[in-house]
């Protein structure tokens, strides 16, 4: 059991953190919303109710995909695109999908790779983009969920407003749907953004997303 915590502890920390930070904010929107009930002479919901409701469901959503969207964004850019001096990118001649020799597969493959790397084919094909392609699929899902429960969020505001409710299709097309999508792209483009050209010059000692703390900043695709 040691053994195994040590070579996780990382998925750990974060499937840990990541829980009691999806608990902490199910009481604190819960608190908000019940507040917010008080405040126009409605009735206040227990927890349960919260937490199943689409208020609940489009803050959560909302975040997800903009991170997965953040990440497959990040897949793809770092395909073709280059940064000199970051352990962010690739080494500057290294530009592009790489050659079968590079990537370790089809007769390059060793012999511990895994078998879709080393079959040939459309599985190969498809396992060499599998990371981006799962990725893209959470971000599209989430997405849908976002959209889905902002709209009934959305009606049931404009319900309690006595407005007539929008259609799915109006609902993506306008501006609280928007307004709720690009404020979270943006801050995660700029989160990225920020990490690839900060780690040019700045060091965290035996960190794998840090260059090693004496490397020179021109060096490229070193990491710690």
């Amino acid at each position: 059991m040691r053994t195994f915590v040590r070579h996780n502890s990382l998925s750990l920390f974060f499937g840990c953190i990541f829980l009691v930070s999806l608990v902490g904010q199910s009481f604190a929107g819960w608190a908000q919303f019940n507040a917010l009930q008080v405040a126009e002479h409605l009735d206040t919901i227990n927890w349960t109710a919260y937490v199943s409701s689409s208020d609940f469901a489009v803050d959560v959503s909302e975040n997800w995909q903009s991170e997965f969207l953040q990440f497959w964004v990040y897949l793809m850019a770092t395909v073709w695109l280059l940064q000199k001096g970051s352990p962010e990118s690739k080494e500057l001649d290294k530009a592009g999908l790489e050659s079968d020799e590079d990537q370790k597969v089809g007769s390059h493959a060793e012999p511990d790779s895994p078998q879709w790397a080393r079959v040939g084919g459309w599985r190969t094909r498809i396992y060499s983009s599998s990371l981006a392609l799962v990725m893209g699929a959470i971000f599209l899902a989430s997405w849908l969920v976002q959209s889905i429960a902002g709209w009934a969020a959305f009606n049931e505001t404009r319900l309690q407003q006595l407005q007539d409710p929008l259609s799915w299709t109006s609902y993506v097309r306008g501006a609280d749907f928007w307004a709720r999508t690009l404020q979270n792209w943006q801050s995660e483009f700029l989160a990225v953004g920020t990490m690839a050209v900060l780690a040019v010059y700045l060091r965290q000692r035996g960190s794998s997303q840090s260059k090693p703390v004496g490397e020179p900043h021109g060096a490229t695709g070193v990491e710690g």
